[in-house]
């Protein structure tokens, strides 16, 4: 992923085809050693492709990707939600009252108009 970072800011700073050079001074920058076989793996499937397209396809691409949170298959019985769904509430009000706990924690004692 380093490698890819350090290609794309050499591209917005308008560098179209960066080589390893200019990527091992990007990541020496930051004290990132290159591993050679990584950066060239990577110059190797970028190497004259607009930045841009491939940005528009790794969306499409993710697009596709089913994300977490999706609703659970309707085989069981509706108890059975309702049962899982009272511990996760439980959970909620615990994790408002810890924050609200650290809130309060936040101005050491102070109001700011007091």
């Amino acid at each position: 992923m380093r490698y890819v970072a350090a290609y794309l800011l050499a591209g917005l700073g308008g560098n179209a085809n960066p080589t390893s050079k200019d990527l091992k001074k990007i990541l020496g920058s930051v004290g990132i050693e290159a591993d050679e076989e990584k950066m060239d793996k990577v110059l190797e499937e970028l190497n004259g492709k607009n930045l841009e397209e491939v940005i528009a396809a790794g969306r499409e691409k993710l697009q596709s990707v089913p994300a977490g949170g999706a609703a659970v298959a309707g085989s069981g019985s509706g108890a059975a939600a309702d049962s899982a769904a009272a511990p996760a509430a439980v959970e909620e009000k615990k994790a408002k009252k810890v924050e609200s706990e650290e809130e309060e924690d936040d101005d050491m004692g102070f109001g700011l108009f007091d």
